[in-house]
């Protein structure tokens, strides 16, 4: 186990933890304590080991599970402020006790799990989803391949190593010789530093760090003459934010993939000269798309809801579909939704999307309760629950809400019970004392709900309220 942000010894543990026979298991740091018990117990953490920054929180998760818990390494970091409390063994004397000629465990078959990943509980608990040696071996060729990789690239780690171990980024690096430069805290600042004092090549990011590049201050900016390569994900990046970015240094390329599909596994790939010649927005909104399938993977295509492909109009919706090498072996202890997850010998994705007649897909809409906040999967169930808890609510629905930063934030519509008062600032509290903050919502309207005539909350209704405020 892994609570732990972007540092070099987050990047060392995907190497020295396969190297011993076990399995990586990253935990993502904004996650509340509840949550990261359940980890520590449902994954079968024997040591955990824990950036001096997130004690506290590991700490209070051990102390909130039924039975042992995992044994915490302190991994302190003196040079970002953080000095070891003295209550644990280190990491550094962690690494003083091995052996020094003790012989890597290899894997002696590729489908041996490698890692466990946890999604973030769309549906309620999130479920711990299996990567197997070849899956990630795979990624990183194929990433290689699609992102124009040379020798020596100097990458930069803004994309959580809890996401899907980075998309897999870490594990790519000494197959090219390349450079890990950690990134603690992402901001403006740091990314320009990093760029113009390291060199840096290359990184990935959701939508948000592309804001975050565009709407730097001019003291934060700082010159560079080379392109640096940007990989997006999590979110459909604005074709505007597209457009001012390119125009400052920065060639990015949209990707798409899940938790379960080890990060990114589609690209907006560019073809050439045809698409150089039109014009800036058109190219920004060609580069909105998901794009086409990676050179790892087998298949991934947009199907109706009997596995049949959607006429490539760009207008016929479906789901995506996805199967390939870079596919998670399937959810842990829980065959029924690997079995659900893999219906017809496809990966369904949930997301909803269309194909144009060149073969590239384009999400349309995405799984109905899921909002995606700055990278981060929120469940609209879980924050529906949580404020219904609350003795005034009668009636809650969550959906996304348009935002400039995030690229959507939680927005929720109550009913409240007859006899009962309560304001905006009292629920938003209210859930923050009980959800991690990314998914606490940001605003809250109080009306009647629209429903179905069987009682159903029309959210798509809520949807358009939402986007119009």
């Amino acid at each position: 186990m892994n609570p732990d942000p972007n540092t070099p010894v987050h990047a060392e543990a995907h190497f020295g933890v396969p190297a011993c026979g076990a399995v990586l298991n990253t935990i993502n740091i904004r996650l509340d304590v509840d949550t990261v018990a359940y980890i520590f117990g449902h994954g079968g953490a024997k040591v955990a080991l824990v950036d001096t920054q997130f004690l506290g929180l590991a700490e209070d998760a051990v102390a909130a599970m039924e039975g042992d818990g995992p044994q915490i390494v302190e991994v302190p970091d003196p040079a970002a402020g953080f000095e070891a409390t003295g209550r644990y063994m280190t990491y550094d004397a962690l690494l003083a006790s091995g052996d020094p000629q003790f012989e890597w465990v290899m894997p002696a078959d590729e489908w041996e799990s490698l890692a466990l990943n946890y999604t973030s509980g769309t549906t309620g608990r999130p479920k711990g989803v299996v990567y197997h040696h070849r899956g990630a071996y795979l990624m990183t060729m194929g990433t290689v391949i699609s992102w124009r990789m040379v020798l020596h690239p100097v990458f930069l780690a803004i994309v959580p190593l809890f996401h899907c171990n980075g998309w897999n980024h870490t594990w790519m690096l000494p197959m090219l010789g390349g450079t890990f430069v950690g990134c603690r805290d992402v901001s403006a600042k740091a990314i320009y530093d990093a760029i113009a004092d390291e060199r840096v090549t290359h990184f990935g990011g959701a939508p948000i760090v592309l804001n975050l590049i565009v709407n730097a201050s001019s003291e934060d900016q700082r010159a560079f003459r080379h392109v640096v390569e940007v990989f997006t994900a999590g979110a459909p990046p604005a074709p505007a934010t597209l457009g001012k970015i390119e125009k400052m240094g920065f060639n990015v390329t949209q990707v798409y993939g899940l938790t379960e599909t080890y990060g990114h596994v589609t690209e907006c790939l560019w073809r050439g000269a045809h698409w150089d010649a039109l014009e800036p927005d058109h190219q920004a909104a060609i580069k909105a798309r998901q794009g086409v399938m990676m050179p790892m993977m087998e298949d991934i295509t947009v199907v109706d809801s009997a596995m049949m492909p959607v006429d490539r109009d760009g207008a016929a919706q479906g789901e995506i579909v996805i199967r390939g090498n870079s596919v998670m072996k399937g959810y842990l202890k829980n065959p029924e939704a690997t079995e659900e997850a893999f219906a017809g010998g496809y990966f369904h994705s949930g997301d909803i999307a269309v194909q144009h007649a060149d073969g590239y897909i384009q999400i349309a809409d995405r799984a109905k309760d899921i909002i995606i906040s700055g990278g981060e999967n929120i469940s609209s169930v879980e924050v529906e629950s949580t404020l219904m808890a609350h003795e005034a609510v009668m009636l809650a629905a969550v959906v996304a809400q348009p935002d400039e930063k995030w690229g959507e934030v939680p927005c929720a519509f109550v009913e409240v019970k007859p006899g009962h008062d309560v304001t905006e600032a009292d629920l938003i509290s209210f859930a923050r004392e009980r959800l991690a903050g990314f998914k606490t919502p940001k605003r809250v309207v109080f009306q009647d709900l629209p429903k179905t005539s069987t009682g159903k909350i029309q959210k798509f209704e809520l949807r358009k309220q939402a986007a119009a405020s």
